[in-house]
């Protein structure tokens, strides 16, 4: 399987920090969020390469991270320079995509976003994934409706399977909203082109996957720990304090 880590972004709230390099490369504890992500996926077995996307900006600080890494991991430059002129996160999955030959598709994709802290272990998404054989992706239940407009927001039936889902809905349907975290079957991730064709959104990356569920089925996982945000340099201080590893 291969893990697409999307990590082109500006982070301009996390400025002056991130102004000249990248959040995903940010320490929490001893090692960077990538680190955190990539040490906790690689100990399910089952990814062979982790392809980083990454603007023309920072992918230098990416090249220099990867090197001397016990994985594969390949750093992809969508080649953009601002956060005016970003791809926005789907055709940056549409570029990644284009550069893996078919036959390596097989196994699916997981996609994540690649400043993120967690709690808890992505293996049991790809356990999940695996049993239910179709695209997942998670969710958790927002307490806050204030938050809820910006935010996925997903209805599931008695089987997780997904009803509907909405980036950013000005009358939510429910309070499951959706982490950056996904798995595509290799058949959905061929459909990648048409959902943009089609006229998914490019920005949110689960804009793909809301217009994918009108298309075939698609389940989402009750999220099994917390997800730790950081949005600005307030909330990385906080994380920095608090974070207490991977729970397994």
């Amino acid at each position: 399987m291969k893990c697409l880590i999307l990590a082109a972004g500006y982070a301009t709230r996390l400025y002056p920090l991130t102004e000249n390099f990248p959040k995903p490369l940010l320490k929490v504890g001893d090692k960077t969020i990538l680190d955190w992500l990539i040490q906790d996926i690689d100990g399910s077995g089952c990814v062979d390469e982790y392809i980083v996307i990454s603007n023309h900006k920072f992918a230098h600080h990416f090249q220099q991270w990867a090197e001397g890494h016990p994985q594969r991991i390949t750093i992809l430059d969508d080649g953009t320079s601002s956060n005016e002129t970003r791809l926005g996160a789907v055709r940056d999955i549409q570029l990644a995509l284009s550069q893996i030959p078919e036959k390596d598709w097989q196994d699916g994709f997981l996609v994540i976003a690649g400043d993120n802290v967690l709690d808890f272990t992505l293996q049991h998404f790809i356990a999940y994934s695996r049993a239910k054989q179709t695209s997942c992706i998670m969710r958790f239940y927002e307490k806050d409706e204030k938050r809820l407009p910006k935010c996925g927001v997903v209805e599931v039936d008695d089987q997780d399977r997904i009803l509907s889902m909405e980036e950013k809905p000005a009358q939510p349907k429910s309070n499951w909203i959706c982490p950056p975290f996904y798995y595509y079957t290799c058949e959905d991730a061929a459909m990648v082109e048409k959902g943009i064709m089609s006229g998914c959104g490019v920005d949110a990356p689960g804009s793909f996957i809301a217009w994918l569920s009108t298309q075939v089925p698609v389940h989402a996982m009750p999220m099994p720990g917390q997800r730790y945000d950081i949005g600005n340099l307030a909330s990385y201080e906080e994380v920095q304090r608090s974070y207490p590893g991977i729970i397994k």
